[in-house]
């Protein structure tokens, strides 16, 4: 946002909404992430030319409310069961692009033996979750994946793993099953995590329709109304709490596993390249 008008010679040199989503407006709340992983999957399903032969099954969350602004086939699950339904229309529909979108709560909490036992089996599905550390459509209780410090309708004081347990970092262990071929962590709190993201999303799906087996991208998104934090400051609360801990990056490629400490390490060495080059006078290209 500008606190001036485009000069006269702007013109929209590209479609504002993805082909695939039927209107921009939405019912999330103000500053919330997941309208953005939304189109991000979608571009990547229009660019692979296989919208036509997409299946998505729904988890129950704030999410749900985009089963009626998508333009593919869809079947809602039971809370946590995504992953099994999922499996199931992908036996029946083998040429079909299958793909669950849950929640931290659906898929980590309700649901985490349906995701772990779908991965070792190497289902050739792809599971979508938007991790934001909260039970966002209950108002802001703790998940499986709430971090240290992180207040919450029930962890007030903020969570205290000594009271509360750790957080679970559900990429890495699924990146350790042999049925998983592609695992990721993206982020959308920042122009750049969108596209790093979009590109994780067709990575998965590239992987699914080779045959090559499990494939898994979680995004982690903003939810600043159950985090109790200003709208415009979700991105930043993002950055330094919850992406402090679940790190984006590609965790499985190709059979090399990484684990998150390896990817804030790679992080880290990515950050202090890109300083140097910005003060020794401009980056050549954003990664």
């Amino acid at each position: 946002m500008t606190g001036t008008s485009p000069p006269a010679d702007v013109r929209r040199i590209g479609v504002a909404v993805p082909e695939l989503l039927l209107t921009g407006a939405h019912h999330m709340c103000p500053g919330c992430g997941e309208p953005l992983a939304v189109r991000g999957f979608l571009e990547a399903i229009q660019a692979l030319g296989v919208a036509r032969r997409t299946i998505a099954v729904a988890g129950i969350g704030c999410y749900t409310s985009f089963s009626m602004t998508t333009d593919v086939d869809l079947v809602q699950a039971l809370h946590g069961r995504a992953p099994s339904v999922a499996t199931g229309i992908k036996r029946v529909r083998p040429d079909a692009l299958v793909y669950t979108l849950q929640g931290d709560g659906d898929m980590v909490n309700e649901g985490l033996q349906e995701v772990l036992h779908t991965a070792a089996r190497g289902e050739r599905i792809t599971c979508i979750l938007l991790n934001n550390g909260v039970f966002g459509e209950t108002g802001g209780h703790m998940t499986a994946t709430t971090v240290p410090g992180q207040r919450t309708k029930n962890t007030l004081e903020g969570r205290d793993p000594t009271v509360h347990g750790h957080p679970i970092l559900i990429g890495d262990l699924i990146a350790r099953l042999d049925g998983a071929a592609y695992v990721a962590r993206g982020s959308v709190h920042t122009p750049g995590a969108v596209a790093r993201t979009t590109r994780m999303f067709r990575r998965a799906f590239e992987t699914q329709l080779s045959g090559s087996g499990f494939s898994f991208v979680e995004v982690v998104t903003m939810c600043p109304t159950g985090w109790f934090v200003p709208t415009l400051d979700g991105p930043t609360y993002l950055h330094d709490t919850l992406g402090a801990v679940h790190v984006m990056g590609e965790l499985k490629v190709d059979g090399r596993v990484r684990s998150t400490e390896e990817l804030r390490a790679e992080n880290a060495r990515a950050e202090a390249d890109a300083a140097r080059r910005l003060a020794a006078g401009g980056l050549d290209e954003v990664p």
